[in-house]
């Protein structure tokens, strides 16, 4: 279908399972970050290189300066010590306080991202998709990259550092203690491996239960009032306790999955510590080993073991951390197919021989495949004049309306805009040209005055006295006298304060005075008492002689005077003639012959 959104290479890769592609979208985030990374990472190679220089310096203290009872040479060392744990100390500091401003740094970049993306994509997207979970993607699962990055990222490096380090110690002291002492390290990353497609699919389901629960909570108080008004808080309450037991559950179960490998890894480091001592007594009684080197090569077990500890919990949080950026990534991959086409395939064949400001032609659409809303549908608006949609509820009136604004792109045909296919203009070209007025207006927090100049560059320096003059000029002074403090009247809450008809009202100003060359009116008159639609149609009387007018109304008599009627239903975009064919054809909800 037409309106349906490119995410094809997203889910390519997630079916070969390619995790390295996935992460490698957050590398242009990163960029900007690299020399904080290196700063971090050298500090990570200072304090692991500290704790892999100490066993061997307590090895030497031992064998050395406490046997040979030399403790002159013991305090030396210890001062010796003590100097290098500071500098580990100050490493360690360094890169907590790096990686933590990193990962705030991130998590801004990252959120401006996906709502940056949000914007670019169609109305057809968030019709299929719940603000609830989408407000989850922004908020929960960037939290768990930045929660990775600011801490999981740099532990996970220092202790592979370290176990390797570590590793490579023990081999080089002695091969065969060494051996005995990995060979459980060995045993628990197979189990490890063997569980971690688990634990991110217990994490996803996690993140995937907390974002329907979101849903169900932004779509409850949305429609509180409703609720309110059929007393069904029973409604609301069974449908909230069933999305959080169901959230509860894959929490449980994903707080499981993420501490699961910690009594693992405490098991295989209590193993190795007792084989080494059990292994390395034997070697002393033989005489191939000394006790300074049995307690260094124990602290390097320690040292081993604890990191893998570690890395338990470091690898639960990235797996949490991927099933984030998996959410994340379906949303970043998202393509909109509602596309400026590019100047330079602007050719005459894109040009309608018809000269008339909009043309339908052989317009097809449906927001379901295989139910069409529209079936080849033609007609043309000339520059000037008025027109009407009429039909029954659900016809496709509201959806002919989209199409003219381009909020969605046709799934056959071509729209032309003064002769030119509309797709070839950009998005602040297109919303110059064609004013909405919805049927259901949305207004911002702010004044009035913020919610009329939305996405009107041309009159945001001007002052409170200008605007006014430019209100008066199109004969909307009399609406704006309708609030209490004129430009500076507060709304909150998307005007939840004030009535539907007083959005409409702030609606139409703001589609107005931006003197489009098309105005079209989706019920705009619906809520609005008969002295003040009077009073609006007396402003869009007075319109330039220019402006195009297409209006779409129940009640007949705001229709009465519009040059032409087009009556939409079953797919169909016909002319209904007279005034009273129209309303032939509305009461019997068909074409009359």
């Amino acid at each position: 279908m037409n309106y349906s959104l490119n995410k094809t290479d997203f889910e390519k890769e997630k079916q070969k399972g390619v995790i390295q592609t996935a992460r490698r979208r957050l590398v242009p985030l990163m960029a900007e970050e690299k020399h904080s990374v290196i700063i971090a990472i050298i500090a990570i190679i200072i304090s692991s290189s500290v704790l892999l220089i100490v066993p061997i310096i307590i090895a030497h203290i031992i064998d050395v300066y406490i046997v040979g009872k030399n403790f002159q040479g013991v305090l030396s060392f210890s001062g010796l010590l003590f100097f290098i744990c500071l500098v580990g100390l100050a490493s360690n500091y360094t890169q907590i306080i790096t990686m933590g401003g990193v990962g705030r740094r991130l998590l801004f970049n990252l959120r401006n991202k996906i709502f940056s993306k949000l914007q670019e994509l169609p109305v057809s997207f968030f019709n299929q998709n719940k603000a609830g979970d989408l407000i989850s993607r922004i908020n929960n699962d960037t939290d768990k990259l930045n929660q990775f990055f600011s801490q999981a990222l740099m532990q996970f490096i220092s202790n592979i550092i370290l176990i390797i380090g570590t590793g490579i110690f023990m081999l080089v002291i002695d091969f065969e203690l060494g051996l005995v002492a990995l060979v459980p390290a060995m045993i628990v990353l197979l189990v490890t491996q063997m569980l971690s497609p688990w634990v991110k699919r217990t994490s996803l389901k996690s993140l995937r239960t907390l974002g329907g629960m979101s849903s169900e909570i932004q779509e409850s108080i949305n429609n509180f009032k409703v609720i309110i008004a059929f007393n069904r808080l029973d409604y609301f309450r069974n449908k909230f306790n069933e999305s959080n037991q169901k959230n509860y559950n894959a929490s449980v179960k994903a707080g499981v999955a993420a501490n699961i490998f910690n009594p693992i890894y405490t098991l295989a480091s209590s193993l190795a510590q007792i084989s080494v001592l059990a292994y390395g007594i034997f070697l002393i009684s033989n005489g191939q080993f000394t006790v300074g080197l049995l307690i260094g090569f124990l602290l390097y077990v320690n040292n081993f073991y604890n990191p893998l500890r570690q890395l338990a919990s470091v690898w639960s949080s990235l797996q949490l951390a991927l099933a984030g950026l998996d959410r994340i990534s379906e949303v970043l991959a998202l393509e909109s197919n509602i596309k400026t086409q590019p100047k330079e395939e602007e050719t005459k064949e894109t040009f309608s021989a018809n000269k008339a400001i909009l043309e339908f032609k052989n317009i097809s659409y449906h927001y379901v495949e295989g139910t069409d809303v529209l079936r080849d549908a033609n007609f043309i608006l000339e520059k000037g004049k008025t027109y009407a949609l009429v039909g029954p509820t659900g016809g496709g009136k509201t959806t002919t309306a989209s199409l003219m604004a381009r909020l969605y792109d046709p799934c056959d045909g071509t729209i032309y805009l003064e002769g030119k296919d509309i797709r070839f203009y950009t998005p602040a070209e297109r919303a110059k040209k064609i004013g909405f007025i919805l049927q259901e207006p949305f207004l911002f927090n702010g004044t009035i005055r913020e919610n009329i100049l939305y996405g009107n560059g041309d009159y945001n320096q001007y002052s409170d006295s200008e605007l006014t003059k430019l209100l008066e000029k199109f004969h909307l002074t009399n609406l704006l006298s309708r609030f209490g403090e004129g430009l500076n009247t507060r709304i909150v809450s998307g005007g939840d304060g004030i009535s539907l008809g007083q959005k409409q009202l702030i609606a139409f100003i703001r589609a107005v005075i931006r003197n489009p060359d098309i105005l079209i009116l989706d019920e705009a008159t619906a809520n609005i008492d008969t002295v003040t639609e009077e009073l609006l149609q007396e402003i869009i009387d007075n319109l330039p002689s220019e402006t195009t007018k297409v209006i779409i109304a129940h009640r007949l008599n705001t229709i009465e005077n519009a040059d032409s009627i087009f009556f939409v239903n079953a797919g169909e975009i016909v002319p209904a003639g007279s005034m009273q064919h129209a309303v032939d054809m509305l009461l019997h909800g068909k074409r009359q012959s």
